[in-house]
Parts: C-alpha cells; structure tokens; sequence
C-alpha cells in the first residue's frame, strides 16, 4: 500500500499509549522521543492523529490502597499523571516542528485546553495533533475506556493499541510458551474469552460504533505506520 492510499484508507485515527510507553518510571526522553518521531510519520501522510495517554509510569490507582488513599482520590491522581505525560509529549512534538493540543477532561488550566470535542475536531482538521488527558474525566474508568471513547466523538477510522507484545494472544505469551497469536478476532470473541487486551467497556464501546481496533507492539519501531500497512505486525479486533 503505498503512502496515498494508506492516506485514503485512514483519515484519522486515535492512538493509545500507556503511561508505560514513555517509562517505566517517570518520563525517558529517549522513549518520548521515538514515540512522537512514530507520530510524526503518521502527521506527514496527512493522517490527523488523536492521542490518549495514560499515567502508570507516575501513578497508578491500585497503588493508592497500600498509601491508604480511596479508590476515587487514587484515580484522580492517575488522572493528574495523565496530564503530565501529555504535556511531555506535547512538548516533544512541538520540538519536531508540530503543533500539538493538550485537552484535558478534567480542570487544568492554563496548561490545558478544556476537553470540546467539536473543537478536538477542528484542531484535527487543521492538522494538529490532539493530546487527550485526564482519562475519561472521571474516578472507575481506565485510559483504555477514554481512549474508546474519544474514538467514538472525534469518529476516528481506527483505534491503534500500543502494547508490550505483537498483538492479542489467546493467554499472556511472556508466561505461556504455546500461547496462540490471533491475526484477527470480533469484538464478542474477545470479550466472550475475557481476553485482558483492553477492558470489557472499551471493547464494546468500540463494536457499537464499528471502530475496529489494531493491537500492535511498540517495539515495532518509529514508524507507526507500518502496522497500518501491514496489520499482520499486529492483531485487528473487528
């Protein structure tokens, strides 16, 4: 597929990160910086490219219960990492000569857009990238639901899922040697096998609104582009 097509095939898209991707403890600038140089390939082939971003490399909610901190207080400040790392990738786009928006579903301005999706749209169209932070805006629902759902409201052709591994497997494959790899499976496949590759809300979230979902491995390289070439570097959920 050539690079006009692949222009043609995926107009916009909507790109989920794990806190993870940009470190396993705080911020790497290395990891931040070969993320958003795989962002740019997909901005130069006039692809308009939506971001959710998630906080684990800062905080995650489940550590909060060992720090005595409620399950909502903890989610919350999940969301405030969030804002961190979009504010770092917002940063290093700009330094690659690209504009970029930070929208957040929760309060955080000056540094911040409030989230409007009509106007996360218009910065698209303007071929500017759109950082999403602050999860969903509220305590319960993970970066995985968010990133679902801003699929949905900015009508994206594809949801790309950044992970550790190729794609989704029958059981986790970095324990389970016979562990099979799936080119391809439905929404209801992989919510029926309980398959743990995006939770149970943002599989169906995606399958009432038709976005199909490309699981692929971060290790890919700088050039996300490739796995929307080539989705057999990865597994389609459809």
């Amino acid at each position: 597929m050539t690079a006009q097509n692949l222009t043609s095939s995926y107009r916009r898209v909507l790109l989920k990160l794990s806190g993870e991707s940009l470190g396993e403890h705080g911020i790497s600038g290395n990891l931040s910086k070969n993320i958003t140089l795989g962002i740019k390939d997909l901005v130069d082939q006039g692809i308009e490219v939506g971001i959710v971003v998630g906080g684990g490399n800062i905080f995650r909610g489940h550590e909060g219960a060992a720090l005595g901190i409620s399950k909502i207080a903890a989610d919350q400040m999940g969301m405030l990492a969030t804002c961190i790392n979009a504010i770092a990738l917002q940063q290093s786009l700009e330094q690659l000569g690209i504009e970029a928006h930070v929208m957040s579903a929760i309060n955080c301005q000056p540094i911040a857009e409030a989230y409007n999706p009509k106007e996360a749209i218009r910065h698209l169209e303007r071929k500017g990238v759109v950082i999403f932070a602050g999860g969903t805006g509220n305590p319960y629902f993970t970066t995985d639901t968010a990133a679902a759902l801003r699929a949905c409201e900015i009508e994206a052709d594809i949801l790309l899922k950044a992970t550790k591994v190729n794609g989704i497997y029958s059981k986790d494959p970095l324990t389970n040697p016979d562990a099979v790899r799936y080119e391809k499976i439905s929404y209801a496949d992989v919510l029926a096998q309980k398959l743990e590759v995006m939770d149970a809300t943002a599989i169906a979230l995606c399958m009432s609104n038709k976005i199909p979902i490309l699981v692929f491995n971060m290790a890919v390289g700088t050039k996300f582009s490739d796995v929307l070439i080539n989705k057999q570097l990865g597994t389609v959920v459809y």
